[in-house]
């Protein structure tokens, strides 16, 4: 190549680098550089597909600051490049930063007062262990979740109608609340409708899938929109679980990843059997097929005295006209249960076709079914080749990425940066980790511990790295401008909703419900006059 020509170039004057540039390569270095070459270069797998091992915690040499295996890894690296940790942030400081990282907002004055006035050595770890215990935990955890997989309570296009789809987001933060282990966590998103016996929050749970963007418009074509549909879930899916630009290679190769065209396609053939047409109508629809009925917690209540009342009255022949009126009310509540979109299956299934250019129209007669890229393992032993066997695949022991990509979305919500800066991919385009052994250290401690979203949230924030100040001297900004040697505590902005949520927290206006129906929020007069046709309804503001 011609890197290796200049650098071993027999004149000075061509040889890099330059001789005058203090960084010139001795006789020697150019020997062992030759020597190095002849041999010729190992090739090797992209980190990322290799599966994790868990490493050696490496050992706390001449400090007593690390109180845990992080911190190890975090210390060693900052020893070999002359860094020091700083030292713990003062303690109502601390109480700020874990109280909005684990719930999203601001400790309440008497939590504060509380908290200094506890001397005890585990005061602190209290506070997590309530943080952890709080509803409002599942709440912001959902958040990052709910932006991942597209929440949305309308169908994006055009009009952009109102849906139902609050239901899946409940789910989300209950079973975040519930501690739900992680790879549950996923299967029953990807795949709760394939479960034998699948109750309705297993459905429900499946919107994951089905929270893509669905036409109105009256003069579209259906296949290409649903095209479109089975696309957003093979990108969505794949960018959540696998970090992976999967999308890439919907038209050809992907140009930098091992998968290929037709590989997108079995990956595809997935999620290509939904009974759906992807386009509800002008009409006000609050969902498109499949969905399915989620009563309100008062509404199974008045259904359950409704069906004891009809069973009742089935014994008593003279209470016919009664009988009729209680049938007819439990008819009502159930026609007047919110929908929300679910995951189905066509029987038989849909064929599927690897598409010229990825054109919804141009299928190039190559028939394909499902399966995984070979660059990423191989389909689970006596596993369906459906969602179900997908979502066993997703978080079992042969995958290289799941638990990186999850245990690195953790230390980004704590830290303002993952330890993967482009934690959206960990392809061969993507960052390489700082910390490659503490990576694979917290994903292999994460499938050892049960894939337990609150004991992996509580190791990073009982960390000393985590807990140091986040003051920045103009030694530290000059070595490590944006803190990815983790030398001092996480420093970033607020996201919107937790600014907000500070404010109506501080003035006492938070409505501590959880869940239901979603609201209309304030927007500017007008927005809408530009957006949509006359005499279509706007967007009236809830109060």
């Amino acid at each position: 190549s011609e890197l290796f020509k200049r650098i071993t170039h027999a004149d000075p004057e061509e040889r890099m680098p330059p001789v005058d540039s203090g960084r010139a390569l001795t006789s020697s270095d150019i020997e062992t550089l030759r020597a190095w070459i002849s041999q010729g270069a190992k090739w090797e797998k992209h980190w990322a597909f290799i599966p994790p091992k868990r490493p050696t915690i490496p050992p706390a040499k001449n400090s007593a600051w690390p109180s845990g295996a992080i911190d190890r890894f975090v210390l060693a690296k900052l020893q070999r490049a002359g860094l020091q940790p700083s030292p713990r942030a003062d303690r109502e400081t601390l109480l700020r930063r874990v109280s909005f990282d684990l719930t999203g907002l601001p400790p309440t004055p008497r939590e504060i007062d509380a908290f200094l006035a506890d001397a005890s050595p585990r005061a602190y770890e209290r506070v997590v262990d309530q943080l952890l215990a709080s509803p409002r935990y599942g709440e912001r955890m959902a958040l990052d979740w709910l932006d991942a997989a597209r929440y949305a309570d309308s169908h994006g296009y055009s009009l952009d109608r109102r849906r139902v789809m609050w239901p899946w987001r409940d789910w989300v933060i209950r079973a975040l609340n519930d501690n739900m282990p992680f790879d549950r966590f996923a299967l029953e998103q990807l795949a709760g409708d394939l479960l034998p016996d699948a109750t309705i929050a297993q459905r429900v749970a499946t919107g994951f899938n089905r929270n893509h963007s669905i036409q109105s418009e009256g003069g579209v074509i259906n296949e290409e929109y649903r095209v479109e549909t089975v696309v957003d879930r093979v990108e969505t899916t794949t960018a959540v679980f696998l970090g992976l630009t999967f999308g890439c290679a919907r038209c050809h190769d992907h140009k930098y990843d091992p998968i290929s065209q037709r590989e997108f396609y079995e990956f595809y053939a997935l999620f290509n059997n939904v009974p759906e047409t992807a386009h509800v109508g002008n009409a006000d629809k609050l969902a498109d097929k499949p969905f399915v009925k989620v009563p309100s917690a008062a509404q199974r209540k008045q259904m359950e005295w409704h069906r004891a009342e009809i069973a009742e009255l089935e014994k008593k022949p003279e209470a016919e006209q009664q009988l009729k009126a209680a049938r007819k009310a439990l008819a009502a509540l159930g026609q007047a249960a919110p929908t929300s979109m679910v995951m189905g299956e066509l029987s038989p299934a849909r064929k599927t076709f690897v598409l010229s250019r990825g054109q919804y129209d141009q299928p190039s007669g190559a028939e394909v079914s499902a399966g995984l890229p070979a660059a990423l393992g191989q389909w689970p032993a006596g596993a369906p080749r459906n969602r179900l066997g997908l979502a066993k695949w997703i978080a079992g022991a042969e995958n290289p990425l799941t638990a990186r990509v999850v245990v690195n979305r953790f230390w980004q919500m704590h830290f303002g940066t993952g330890i993967v800066k482009s934690s959206e991919d960990f392809g061969a385009q993507g960052e390489w980790p700082t910390h490659p052994a503490l990576l694979d250290w917290l994903a292999a401690e994460f499938v050892r511990s049960g894939w337990n979203r609150k004991a992996m949230h509580k190791l990073i924030v009982m960390s000393a790295t985590y807990q140091q100040v986040s003051r920045v001297s103009p030694g530290l900004l000059e070595v490590d401008p944006v803190n990815r040697l983790f030398a001092r505590g996480p420093r970033f902005r607020l996201p919107a909703e937790m600014i907000r949520d500070h404010a109506l927290a501080s003035s006492g206006l938070l409505v501590g419900r959880l869940g239901g129906e979603s609201v209309r929020p304030y927007q500017p007069p007008g927005l809408w006059d530009d957006v949509v046709y006359e005499n279509v309804p706007r967007f009236v503001q809830d109060h």
